[in-house]
């Protein structure tokens, strides 16, 4: 067989649906700041790292780690007050934990339901496991169409709907009434995605007992920790069983968590990072509705999401690079994104000169 025959034995064997999928794509950000990927902008200080450093010097990395890290667990109960009537599933980055709830429900006739715009992987792994996605419209103020989840929820009877709260790329929180009416109408699950708890002040974590087909997902990337890629999803004991025996073995490795036990024991350092960044996410929006032409949205993530009237978003994309800065051009994601840019809160210096070039193009 050719090497040149690679191409025709992709087409024989990779399925349709991948095939027309594009991989996520991550921009390269060498020499410029870094603002489009929800990132905390601030560092650990240098007497964490130093005890960090010396914690993962006794680290067994010839050996396999905890299947189950129960020490991670531990530690994630105690910093978030979980209750200990609700499992606990840990996964690499909440994507890991989206995917092993898809495979234990995935059916070739079965649906993942999800407000759009919303995070792109909820489509991109329904995809790949082989299910059918659909995606309902939030409206023109970036709430839920209610009427039209309820529909959805009625006529495809989705095997699991997932909502971000708050939502992305948006970041608005939804009424939780109608999360409820969505959870009351439901066959199957509803997972509640919040990545940007700790920014948001609003949590659905406490109807979990109330809810027999609601799980709560989280992420420790937002507070400070994104490199360490760990998601953690909590519910009722009898889903996360099943959910369970989608995970691979060994899934979080020994440096992530030892990593994440000690910054786990250090919260109040990340909970003053959080409050800062709240503080500065106000600060960024206020400077950005003074500006003319500029729309902002508020926000109760780590991220702005705005558009500039008359302008198109890759123009305003490019020009920011060429300032130095990096953001995400939403534009082409959704009709409702139209022309949209998100910008991830920094540090305060990163901000002014992100407003600086901003200012250049109006």
């Amino acid at each position: 067989m050719r090497r040149d025959d690679a191409g025709a034995l992709v087409s024989q064997w990779i399925r349709p649906a991948v095939y027309d999928l594009n991989a996520y794509h991550v921009p390269d950000s060498s020499n410029l700041i870094k603002l489009d990927a929800m990132e905390n902008p601030y560092q650990w200080p240098d007497a964490l790292l130093d005890a960090w450093a010396s914690r993962l010097h006794d680290a067994k990395i010839n050996r396999y780690p905890d299947p189950s890290a129960e020490n991670v667990k531990l530690k994630l109960r105690t910093a978030f007050t979980i209750p200990d009537s609700l499992s606990l599933l840990l996964g690499n980055g909440s994507d890991e934990i989206i995917q092993m709830i898809a495979m234990s429900v995935a059916g070739p006739d079965r649906v993942i339901l999800a407000p759009e715009p919303g995070f792109v992987m909820y489509k991109m792994i329904a995809t790949m496991v082989g299910m059918q996605y659909v995606g309902v419209s939030l409206q023109q103020n970036f709430e839920l169409d209610i009427d039209a989840m309820l529909g959805a929820v009625e006529q495809h009877k989705p095997a699991v709907t997932f909502i971000a709260y708050p939502n992305n790329p948006t970041g608005n929180l939804f009424d939780v009434n109608h999360i409820e009416a969505i959870l009351k109408a439901s066959q199957g699950l509803v997972v509640v995605d919040e990545a940007y708890h700790a920014f948001a002040d609003s949590s659905l974590m406490d109807q979990l007992g109330r809810y027999p087909n609601l799980l709560v997902m989280r992420t420790v990337s937002k507070m400070g920790l994104a490199g360490l890629r760990l998601g953690y999803l909590m519910g009722e004991p009898a889903w996360l069983n099943e959910i369970d025996k989608m995970r691979l073995p060994y899934n979080i490795n020994v440096l992530t968590q030892l990593s994440a036990e000690f910054a786990l024991e250090n919260m109040p350092v990340f909970d003053a990072q959080t409050q800062q960044i709240c503080k500065d996410r106000e600060t960024l929006y206020q400077s950005m509705v003074l500006l003319d032409q500029v729309q902002v949205y508020p926000s109760s993530a780590n991220f702005l999401l705005f558009r500039i009237e008359g302008r198109v978003s890759t123009d305003i994309f490019e020009q920011l690079k060429r300032h130095g800065v990096l953001i995400k051009n939403l534009g082409a994601q959704h009709g409702l994104l139209q022309n949209c840019l998100r910008v991830t809160v920094g540090t305060p210096e990163e901000n002014t000169v992100f407003l600086d070039a901003l200012k250049t193009m109006l």
